[in-house]
């Protein structure tokens, strides 16, 4: 399967994967800037954006599978890597595989803790049902800072100061084939595993916001445990998408890390 995506600007490689009900705009908010620097890919996970579906349940297994076939048809095996949320998680596994080169995770996850996986699995599972049922009211709603602040705490620390453009095609993501598929994987299924001391030769930046209540930045010691090689950096005033509350100090991150 190939995956639906775009690639703007020059220079050395990088890609971009989206989170949990995203599409490859998820990172528009600083994918020009990186492209001043960088060729950039931006992909649509499979179920999502105007990638179709795969076959089967969608996990991080099988979308590492899918991007891996990617990367091999493009000729881009070893490619650095940003990945928000769900995608800094399959950044991170395709990193144990060996198939990609520096990493750049933004609050991934799958380093649960404590009943923080059943946090996750309440708190999401609510705000799905709920965008569902709003559904026809989101431009409206997401054109108001109020009721955008009201629709998005869990997710930003500044929802007020976000574009309708930035927050509408997210919330309509949730509604995406792949988004429950997905949901239930990470709500259910097994947490992410590390790699040893030493088996990932690419440096490895873990990113958190520190108001982050999707996956919290408390997790980013036991990722650390998990990849001990790995730095991290929790960047203040941030809830779960850097690339949203902190562009301009994530656009820096990825560009030192990935230089």
């Amino acid at each position: 399967m190939d995956l639906n995506h775009k690639r703007v600007g020059s220079g050395k490689p990088l890609l971009l994967i989206h989170g949990l009900a995203g599409s490859r705009n998820s990172f528009d908010t600083i994918i020009d800037e990186l492209a001043t620097r960088r060729e950039v890919i931006a992909i649509d996970l499979p179920g999502f954006g105007e990638t179709p579906p795969l076959p089967g349940e969608a996990t991080i297994p099988a979308y590492a599978d899918a991007v891996t076939s990617f990367l091999a048809a493009h000729e881009l095996t070893g490619v650095d890597v940003v990945g928000s949320s769900l995608g800094a998680r399959l950044a991170l596994e395709l990193a144990r595989r060996g198939v990609v080169g520096k990493v750049v995770a933004l609050d991934p996850g799958g380093f649960w803790g404590g009943g923080a996986q059943r946090f996750f699995s309440i708190s999401v599972g609510l705000s799905i049902r709920l965008v569902n049922l709003l559904r026809p009211l989101l431009p409206l709603l997401t054109g108001n800072p109020v009721t955008r602040t009201l629709l998005l705490p869990q997710f930003s620390a500044r929802p007020w100061a976000l574009s309708r453009e930035t927050v509408l095609p997210e919330l309509r993501g949730f509604t995406a084939p792949s988004t429950r598929s997905a949901f239930r994987f990470l709500a259910k299924g097994p947490q992410q595993e590390g790699a040893p001391a030493g088996a990932i030769a690419a440096p490895m930046l873990l990113v958190w916001g520190r108001r982050d209540f999707v996956t919290p930045a408390g997790q980013a010691g036991l990722a650390q445990e998990r990849f001990p090689d790995a730095e991290v950096e929790i960047i203040d005033h941030c809830g779960h998408f850097p690339h949203w509350d902190q562009p301009a100090r994530t656009v820096d991150l990825i560009l030192d890390h990935t230089a």
